[in-house]
């Protein structure tokens, strides 16, 4: 196990309120939480308060891929950390979501700290970023 660490950044055209609680709401989750094109997300689920827990599960064709977390931080608006447990994740693999206003927009910078290895890093690298596309074609 290492700690290794990815950041993946994105402008999105939406309020600040809006792209936070999106993070929040299963509904939205089911929507955007797709690392790559072809999956959905069947499932998802969220109690957002510190201590609070998220589950969803990711769909690729016949697989089903479950993914959950714990909210260890809840800053309205500005900063969401969770745990982040899946088939594929290490213990205490933890996200950090900073919000910031830019140009009527919203900047969301992702930080995912630890990793088993470079490959699950860069596998995660490439998940977040289509995630952050995804979450960002809502708003568009």
């Amino acid at each position: 196990m290492t700690d290794l660490t990815l950041t993946v950044e994105r402008t999105i055209n939406a309020s600040q309120q809006d792209v936070f609680n999106a993070w929040l709401n299963p509904d939205m989750l089911r929507k955007f939480m797709m690392p790559a094109p072809g999956m959905s997300v069947p499932a998802a689920s969220s109690d957002p308060k510190v201590g609070g827990r998220f589950d969803l599960v990711m769909q690729a064709g016949d697989d089903q891929i479950p993914h959950a977390g714990t909210y260890k931080e809840i800053d309205p608006h500005e900063r969401i950390v969770f745990t982040w447990e899946s088939p594929f994740s290490v213990d205490d693999s933890m996200v950090t979501l900073i919000f910031a206003p830019k140009d009527g927009r919203t900047h969301v910078t992702l930080t995912h700290v630890r990793f088993a290895d470079e490959q699950a890093r860069d596998n995660h690298q490439g998940g977040w970023t289509g995630i952050l596309e995804a979450l960002g074609m809502q708003f568009s």
